[in-house]
């Protein structure tokens, strides 16, 4: 049982060599334990403020691109709005262009059929005067093959002039 129980001089000297090693571990390891567990704090914490740092960045980023998004999407809205007021105002005076075209080449058309037709009434009075005309000659000749038809038409000819 001498095993169970230490003595005095085991006591004292296992006493001694504890600290001893503590004076030991405490002068040349725990300072760089400590040293090395307060960088590791130390890079840790600064890890995390850059990553919280890094994250309000991205969600500035992230803000800043919905907004971007926002902007564009009521630019592309307004530019589509001008260029379909654009067609909009380019059909109504494509329109108005054709229709008053329309209008003019169909008065254009309306006078020159006027003109035409004046020029045929013309030329069918010119020609129904010249066949009358002719149809009259040929009628008087043969009613006036004789001398004293003739000399009383060319009497009643110069009667009636001279009372005009």
């Amino acid at each position: 049982m001498d095993l169970v129980k230490p003595e005095l001089g085991l006591i004292i000297w296992a006493t001694v060599v504890f600290l001893i090693l503590l004076f030991i571990l405490g002068k040349y390891a725990w300072k760089p334990i400590l040293n090395a567990l307060n960088e590791r704090e130390k890079k840790i914490t600064d890890s995390l403020e850059l990553a919280d740092l890094t994250r309000r960045e991205m969600e500035n980023i992230k803000a800043d691109n919905e907004k971007m998004l926002k902007e564009a999407s009521i630019e592309r809205d307004k530019i589509l709005k001008e260029a379909k007021e654009m067609r909009d105002a380019i059909v109504a005076t494509a329109k108005k262009s054709a229709d008053e075209e329309g209008r003019r080449m169909i008065a254009s058309a309306k006078d020159s059929i006027e003109k035409e037709k004046s020029a045929a009434m013309a030329e069918l009075k010119n020609l129904s005067a010249t066949i009358g005309v002719e149809i009259a000659e040929k009628i008087l000749r043969k009613k006036l093959e004789s001398n004293p038809e003739q000399d009383a038409l060319i009497a009643d000819y110069i009667n009636h002039l001279n009372l005009n």
